[in-house]
């Protein structure tokens, strides 16, 4: 078995996931971290897959974009040179969510804090809130903060998206 990273961009619709992993299965690929989102009127399908070592990177491309919905995709598949495995810092110890109106520079003000208190972003989601116009913003981070610096990150958090009259919750992952 080989690891391949397998990245594609198309036009969302329904059953993207259910066609992609299909056929990823149907050829012996095993999906390990794999992650899904709608961007704006795109999609994006962003998987590590173990597969057997006859599948050639350039083999499946071509195989999946023969596929009807993927037909006017962006397909990428290429050697995956890092460890699939977690490194401690990719657990998620918590998970924050900031929303209210649309503020620029939002995501790289959060991101800046984060990284003064050594936290790793495992995860990260931002979006307008459909139906929402410019109106209800939300972003999410799967955080791993260092446990002697949760209370004042969390607090520093909240003041963040107080001050920009934003809400700001969280919950704690199992550790």
């Amino acid at each position: 078995m080989r690891t391949l990273l397998v990245s594609i961009f198309c036009p969302d619709r329904a059953g993207l996931i259910a066609v992609i992993s299909n056929r990823l299965f149907e050829l012996g690929a095993n999906l390990g971290d794999a992650s899904f989102a709608v961007l704006g009127t795109g999609a994006e399908f962003t998987a590590i897959c173990s597969v057997p070592d006859h599948i050639g990177e350039a083999d499946l491309k071509d195989d999946l974009s023969r596929l009807a919905e993927l037909a006017d995709a962006d397909i990428s598949v290429k050697g995956f040179g890092l460890d699939a495995r977690h490194a401690a810092s990719a657990s998620i110890t918590h998970v924050v969510s900031v929303g209210g109106g649309d503020r620029p520079g939002l995501v790289a003000a959060l991101a800046e804090l984060f990284a003064g208190f050594k936290v790793n972003i495992v995860r990260m989601d931002a979006q307008t809130l459909p139906g929402s116009g410019n109106g209800r913003y939300v972003t999410r981070f799967a955080l791993n903060i260092p446990a002697n610096s949760v209370n004042a990150c969390l607090a520093a958090v909240a003041n963040t998206a107080g001050e920009l009259g934003l809400t700001c919750s969280w919950t704690e992952e199992n550790r």
